[in-house]
């Protein structure tokens, strides 16, 4: 595996462990900004770290609300690379408390490296049905 992959994948892993422990601080060291999602037809921004972290404790309530426990990484394929960007296609798991899955979804995540660090950037996802879903973000339909 390429070493831009390699990166890419632990910054990947680190930031799926952080969300899990619903840790802002260590998602953040994860993250460029300003950071994308597109979600269904809309894009989702965040500017800055704070307009991320702002979200978050609302965030955690509606995880909770839809009886999220955490977020399982069922896949992780390298689709593209380059020196200082990795798309990765990921499959993922939403459980509840007793491990059963309520939620799976794919969702490509753009890592880039600036400034010698690694980080996502920009996610495409799939994911339906959910209350947290880009919470607190900027929305902006296509």
């Amino acid at each position: 595996m390429a070493d831009s992959i390699k990166e890419a994948v632990a910054s990947f892993r680190r930031w799926s462990a952080a969300f899990n422990a619903r840790d802002t601080d260590a998602q953040l060291a994860e993250m460029h900004f300003p950071h994308l999602r597109l979600a269904g037809n809309r894009f989702q921004w965040w500017n800055t770290s704070d307009d991320f972290t702002a979200a978050q404790e609302e965030v955690t309530r509606r995880l909770e609300e839809e009886g999220w426990y955490r977020t399982a990484t069922i896949s992780i394929d390298p689709v593209q690379k380059g020196d200082d960007k990795v798309h990765l296609a990921i499959r993922q798991s939403r459980r509840h408390v007793d491990d059963t899955e309520y939620n799976a979804f794919d969702t490509l995540w753009v890592f880039t490296k600036l400034n010698g660090c690694w980080g996502v950037q920009l996610r495409s996802s799939f994911l339906m049905n959910t209350r947290a879903s880009g919470y607190g973000s900027s929305e902006l339909p296509l």
